[in-house]
């Protein structure tokens, strides 16, 4: 009887179908749980939940931060001291009436009076009637002081706008209802200023008046220390 015999043949070329094919199945990568689709879906959630949880505290007001557990990690800055604030207030308020006295003439530039809501003190209110506002809130005058501020800023926002449709010849922004916003603002302003205590507040006008004199008087010695620092300052 034949014998059928065949010789087994290993081999030893590490470079083999199966060799290479025990090591890829050796290291075969692990597929996320989350496909492609979920995967950009889930960062997308977590970065609205970054973004509403940081807007949030961007736009909380101060006393809202201040008392909450970032309390210890907020600091205020520090403020220059009032008088730094009143004189320029002061002459804002002075300003603005000097617009009201433009807007009553024949042929008002309501251009020109933009600009003037735009330069000098004027420019820098926003800031000073916040810093008078904040001394305010520390003697237990913040609601009344936070309520003028408020008042003052819309009623010259108001008259901005009012002032830019009257450059495009729009009729309904008439001439009376910018001295509306203009009163609105001086006693807005008034208001503030009564929260200043009166020592503080005298020096201020006294201050404030010899600066405009001496724009106003080229005689006039701006050498005073004090009105030198108000210069400096606006």
């Amino acid at each position: 009887m034949a014998t059928l015999s065949a010789t087994a043949h290993v081999s030893t070329n590490p470079f083999s179908s199966s060799t290479v094919s025990t090591r890829a199945n050796k290291f075969r990568p692990v597929r996320c749980a989350l496909s492609p689709p979920n995967w950009r879906e889930s960062r997308r959630l977590v970065s609205i939940s970054l973004s509403l949880a940081l807007s949030h505290l961007l736009f909380s007001p101060d006393h809202a931060v201040a008392g909450g557990v970032f309390d210890k990690y907020v600091k205020r800055k520090k403020l220059d001291p009032l008088e730094a604030y009143v004189s320029p207030v002061i002459l804002t308020q002075l300003q603005i009436k000097d617009l009201e006295k433009t807007l009553e003439g024949d042929q008002p530039q309501f251009a020109t009076c933009r600009s003037l809501l735009r330069s000098g003190p004027a420019a820098s209110l926003r800031v000073n009637i916040r810093a008078v506002a904040q001394y305010a809130s520390d003697s237990g005058d913040g609601k009344t002081a936070s309520t003028s501020v408020d008042q003052c800023l819309r009623a010259l926002e108001e008259l901005d706008n009012l002032l830019l449709r009257a450059t495009r010849n729009d009729p309904g922004a008439s001439v009376n209802s910018m001295k509306t916003q203009t009163n609105t603002a001086l006693n807005a302003l008034d208001s503030l200023l009564k929260t200043v205590p009166s020592d503080v507040l005298d020096k201020g006008k006294v201050a404030a008046n010899s600066y405009r004199s001496s724009l106003e008087n080229a005689d006039v010695d701006i050498s005073d220390p004090e009105l030198k620092e108000l210069q400096s300052i606006l």
